[in-house]
C-alpha cells in the first residue's frame, strides 16, 4: 500500500483528520533518512541526532494544524528539524557543567562513535565546523553538504540571501584558517 510520494496529495491528505495518520507516516517515512543527516551535522552524534529527530516529528505531528499549505512540506519539515537541532546545542551549551579540558574534541569523539563512517580528515572538518558560530555553521552544512541554493536556505532560515552568502563566506575563512593552523 506504499503510494508514491506527491507532496500535493501527501498535504492535502494532512489536512483530513481521516487520512492524517497515514500521510504523515508517508513523510516520516520519505524525510527520516534526509532529515537525519542534517540533523546529524548539526549535532554530530548518532544518538543526539535521533533523539533531535524523534522530536521533530513529534513536534510537526503536534503542530500539524498549523501547517496552513503555504511553503512545501519539505520546507516546513526540515525547518523544524533545523530549530529542533539548534535548540538542542542552545540547551546542550547552557547545560555543560565540564571544563574545557574535560570536553573531548569534536574529532576524537567522532573517531570513537561506531556509525561515523568518516576518516581523520572527515573528523578534523567537523571539528573546525563545530567551532563555527551557530549560524555560520548551520549555513556551511547546508551549502556544502546538502549543496542547497540561498533562496532555498532563505526559506527555510527565514534569512535574507545576502547574509547567508556572507555567513557561508566568513565559515570558509575560518575553516581554511583552521586547517593553515594545523600545518
Amino acid at each position: 500500500m506504499d503510494r508514491p510520494y506527491d507532496e500535493q496529495n501527501i498535504a492535502d491528505r494532512l489536512a483530513k483528520k481521516e487520512t492524517q495518520r497515514q500521510a504523515f507516516s508517508q513523510v516520516v517515512h520519505q524525510y527520516s533518512k534526509p532529515l537525519y543527516w542534517k540533523i546529524r551535522r548539526i549535532v554530530l552524534t548518532h544518538e543526539d541526532a535521533n533523539d533531535v529527530l524523534q522530536n521533530a516529528f513529534l513536534k510537526a505531528w503536534n503542530n500539524l494544524d498549523d501547517f496552513q499549505n503555504k511553503s512545501k512540506i519539505s520546507t516546513w519539515i526540515y525547518r523544524i528539524a533545523v530549530n529542533e537541532a539548534l535548540d538542542f546545542l542552545r540547551k546542550k551549551s547552557n547545560n555543560r557543567t565540564v571544563s574545557a579540558d574535560d570536553d573531548p574534541s569534536v574529532a576524537n569523539m567522532l573517531m570513537a562513535d561506531d556509525y561515523f563512517d568518516g576518516d581523520e580528515t572527515q573528523a578534523q572538518l567537523q571539528e573546525a565546523i563545530a567551532q563555527l558560530p551557530e549560524v555560520q555553521r548551520v549555513v556551511f552544512n547546508l551549502r556544502y553538504y546538502e549543496e542547497m541554493k540561498y533562496a532555498e536556505m532563505s526559506e527555510l532560515l527565514n534569512t535574507s540571501e545576502g547574509a547567508l552568502k556572507a555567513s557561508y563566506h566568513l565559515a570558509v575563512k575560518k575553516i581554511t584558517a583552521y586547517f593553515q593552523d594545523r600545518d
